[in-house]
């Protein structure tokens, strides 16, 4: 078995945010932001509880790393590019090497929430992507009654392309879900 190594990205910014890879010092700004998320993030995203602590953070770092270095997914931070504080998560996971498509997941904090930061770190992690991990479609998937969500995925470029059965589960309940994709002409 072979792995193609993706390098980490590096300056990934637009003046307002920026992408990096998740490091270890990052596990208490993780778990914050998470916590005081809950009532926002949460609603979608299972992970997203107010037990959140920094062994959870640190646990999903490292799974992060490993994902990183088989090449399966590619797992980032949105930080502020002036001060380097966290506002979210953006990941390019879910990766199919075979079909070059992976899938675009991303998360903002409470208190960053409706300042556009998805849409700037989105269209940085699909240039990334498209010109550095080699993918040739992205999919964005989001429950179809995650407005918020869905908004982001058309602001980033992403077409929809359809509602999906029982797509997602979130909080152990299957949910239709709007499937989008972006692909390099897109852009």
């Amino acid at each position: 078995m072979t792995i193609d190594t993706v390098p980490y990205p590096h300056d990934l910014t637009d003046g307002v945010v920026r992408l990096r890879a998740y490091r270890d010092d990052d596990a208490e700004a993780l778990a914050e932001a998470v916590r005081e998320s809950v009532a926002t993030a949460g609603a979608w995203l299972s992970w997203a509880r107010a037990d959140y602590d920094t062994a959870t953070a640190q646990d999903w770092i490292r799974l992060c790393k490993q994902a990183w270095l088989l090449g399966d997914g590619f797992e980032m931070i949105i930080v502020d590019a002036h001060t380097d504080h966290f506002l979210g998560g953006m990941g390019v996971n879910q990766r199919n090497r075979e079909h070059r498509f992976a899938n675009l997941g991303y998360w903002v904090r409470e208190s960053a929430q409706g300042r556009g930061i998805v849409t700037r770190a989105g269209k940085l992690a699909l240039r990334w992507a498209f010109e550095v991990a080699g993918v040739s479609r992205m999919e964005i998937v989001a429950a179809h009654d995650n407005l918020p969500s869905r908004r982001a995925a058309e602001r980033i470029g992403g077409r929809f392309e359809g509602m999906l059965r029982n797509r997602l589960v979130i909080n152990d309940n299957e949910v239709d879900a709007a499937m989008y994709s972006v692909i390099p002409a897109d852009l």
